[in-house]
């Protein structure tokens, strides 16, 4: 299962162990020859810290044929504004342009920009697998992030066609509205008409890609609290149409080292996701960190 798709999100509950499976599990594919690029979409970034390495927007060689990243969000944003402030340049009066800036500037520090910079980063990362990339895995942000990351696509395109529609209508009426040229308005010189139909079809191809070539491994921990959490993310996900992994049940302690209550939360795991199968990986005594210790645990996943 884990080889069928070449993208893989690897998602669940903060602290249960994502980064480190996510590194573990591109060095799994590194090994196997494959390019693979690891890219964080967690705005608190430890990518870096669990492969022993300084990482930034562009992607580094870590390792034969594995690349990782951490996009600054931020960074994402600022870039963003900057490519919307040029395209109005071009397409909308002098006169209202600080007004443009104004709005802007407001939106920078909206509910949600960094999730769609982040979105946006993500896709292209998406669109280079098969030419710069042989497999592509993405240390997710916790559970309701990687939720509204996977079903970001789907949710702005609607948005993005309706700009694009309003944006069509305005060139036709300033085109009618000059009375003293019969030419017809034409749409395809308007910088920001051609900035939201290129926006919706990569939203549209990565809707695709999503659910095409992509699975999702949720971890989680032999605890009710994250079981819960975990159960619910299967559910969501399945409903959306997303292609799901086997469970990986993190940190397990000893035989006769755990309690009752982590006994009997790993029974109900086990028997949770039985129709997607788990696999479980022990607890360690010591932090896993650096490409050594992290291949150990990628060669206890499947595949």
């Amino acid at each position: 299962m884990l080889l069928s798709a070449p993208i893989t999100f690897v998602g669940g509950k903060g602290g249960v162990g994502k980064t480190t499976l996510a590194a573990a599990r591109g060095l799994t594919l590194a090994g196997q020859g494959r390019r693979t690029l690891v890219v964080s979409t967690d705005p608190a970034h430890s990518l870096g810290d669990a492969l022993e390495r300084d990482l930034g927007d562009e992607p580094v060689e870590v390792a034969p044929n594995l690349w990782a990243a951490e996009p600054d969000a931020d960074a994402a944003v600022r870039r963003r504004i900057a490519q919307v402030a040029d395209d109005a340049q071009d397409a909308v009066p002098h006169e209202i342009m600080p007004a443009v800036h104004r709005h802007l500037k407001q939106a920078g520090s909206s509910p949600g920009m960094a999730e769609s910079a982040l979105a946006d980063l993500l896709v292209d990362r998406m669109e280079e697998v098969g030419r710069r990339w042989d497999a592509l895995v993405v240390d997710s942000a916790p559970t309701g992030h990687l939720l509204r990351l996977l079903n970001l696509p789907t949710l702005l395109t609607p948005w993005v066609l309706g700009l694009t529609r309003q944006r069509e209508r305005a060139a036709r009426a300033e085109a009618f509205a000059d009375v003293v040229s019969d030419r017809g308005p034409d749409m395809a010189e308007d910088p920001l008409l051609k900035r939201l139909n290129e926006r919706r079809h990569r939203l549209e191809h990565a809707a695709v890609l999503l659910r095409r070539d992509s699975q999702v491994m949720l971890v989680t921990l032999a605890r009710r609290m994250v079981l819960a959490e975990t159960a619910r993310a299967v559910e969501q996900l399945s409903e959306a149409g997303f292609v799901l992994a086997p469970v990986v049940v993190n940190q397990i302690p000893e035989p006769g080292a755990a309690g009752p209550d982590t006994e009997e939360a790993l029974r109900a795991t086990r028997e949770r996701f039985a129709g997607l199968g788990t696999v479980e990986l022990g607890l360690r005594t010591n932090e896993p960190t650096g490409p050594e210790a992290l291949r150990e645990i990628g060669e206890a996943l499947p595949g």
